[in-house]
């Protein structure tokens, strides 16, 4: 125990040990931040990964329309829907296919059966519930892109605007 000495300063035990110096180690508190901080990037990176639809080759066209944007209309798709309770729902979609450029339209209307039944064993698998909620519509948009430009080539469509939706 230290002594106090009448001048006011303290005397140290001459038998207590030096405390080890931790000169060069960061403190474990700043290691474990560092560590959740490099996680927490490392999860950003893939979601961003995830989202943008793989590797880099696999960029999709944007979206923007101009002059040479050409509509493609679909024909209209009625489909059972899966459903847990056994009772029958229906889906009715109406939708019109955005090509790159007005040159893609008749390959597009050629291919048109094809997308077609890309689009069903989707459509067929969709659940009433799946159609709930504010972002239902652009997850079925995005995977009908995504069957689609399977079907026709990643440079070929822009986007798919969804006319009519309807569950019954």
């Amino acid at each position: 125990m230290p002594e106090i000495a009448l001048d006011g300063s303290m005397d140290e035990d001459p038998m207590a040990m030096p405390a080890p110096e931790r000169a060069g180690r960061a403190p474990p508190r700043a290691v474990l931040i560092a560590i959740v901080a490099v996680l927490l990037l490392a999860v950003a990176g893939g979601a961003f990964f995830w989202l943008r639809g793989g590797a880099a080759g696999e960029d999709a066209p944007a979206a923007t329309v101009t002059d040479s944007t050409a509509y493609v209309d679909a024909p209209a798709m009625v489909v059972n829907m899966r459903s847990a309770d056994g009772r029958t729902h229906f889906l009715k979609l109406r939708f019109v296919i955005v090509a790159t450029s007005a040159s893609q339209t008749d390959r597009i209307t050629q291919r048109m059966p094809a997308i077609v039944d890309g689009l069903q064993s989707f459509l067929r698998e969709l659940r009433p519930e799946d159609l709930s909620g504010s972002a239902a519509v652009f997850r079925v948009k995005e995977e009908m892109m995504i069957r689609t430009r399977a079907v026709l080539g990643a440079g070929s469509v822009s986007d798919i605007l969804i006319q009519d939706l309807v569950e019954q």
